[in-house]
């Protein structure tokens, strides 16, 4: 799969995808991991069990991004040994719409978790969920496939179909910015927001 999105800020992404492609703010890293790119391997966990999941990190290919749909804030998908195997594994990344334990295991280790918080107690393991279905995280429906690209300003989930157009273009919005001073920026921003201000009727 394409590693240039490791490259690509989220902010980049997020201007060309639009928000419906936007993970909602409360999925957040959970100790300031890096950037992190691969394609989705989409997990759903029945509310309170972590069985999928665990079935997951020893079916997810190698630079993958598990994605998990729980609905669930009470118990942890997830905790260190977990975290531990899907690293020693290739797992590039968890994206939860959950929560995890063990964190000071996790952030020691380096593995990128992002999630909505922690809580020390498990879920169960005795709910069959699904493993390779489109699920729905953060208010976006992530299908297998899709690129997960996710930073400290949030995750951007690039559809499969469009994974190198939307590169390409990520790739040449991001040259034209490296290409501009912070005085030509300044000058095009200003004369953009006073256009606006006359456009809308603030007084000058």
């Amino acid at each position: 799969m394409n590693d240039g999105f490791k490259d690509v800020p989220t902010t980049t992404l997020a201007d060309l995808l639009g928000r419906a492609q936007v993970v909602d703010g409360g999925v957040r890293p959970l100790w300031g991991a890096p950037r992190v790119a691969g394609p989705a391997y989409t997990v759903r966990c029945v509310p309170g069990d972590n069985l999928m999941l665990h079935a997951a990190i020893y079916r997810a290919e190698p630079g993958s991004v598990v994605v998990v749909e729980s609905g669930d804030v009470e118990y942890a998908l997830a905790g260190g040994n977990v975290c531990a195997v899907a690293q020693r594994r290739g797992v590039a990344a968890f994206v939860l719409d959950g929560v995890l334990r063990d964190i000071g295991e996790v952030r020691e280790a380096g593995f990128p978790v992002y999630g909505r918080g922690v809580v020390p107690i498990p879920g169960t393991k005795e709910r069959i969920g699904a493993l390779g279905e489109p699920v729905r995280v953060g208010g976006v429906l992530v299908r297998p496939e899709d690129e997960v690209v996710a930073d400290e300003d949030g995750i951007v989930v690039v559809p499969g179909g469009r994974r190198e157009e939307v590169l390409a273009a990520a790739r040449t919005k991001l040259a034209k910015e490296e290409a501009e001073s912070l005085d030509d920026w300044e000058a095009n921003h200003r004369a953009r927001i006073e256009k606006a201000l006359t456009e809308y009727g603030f007084p000058g």
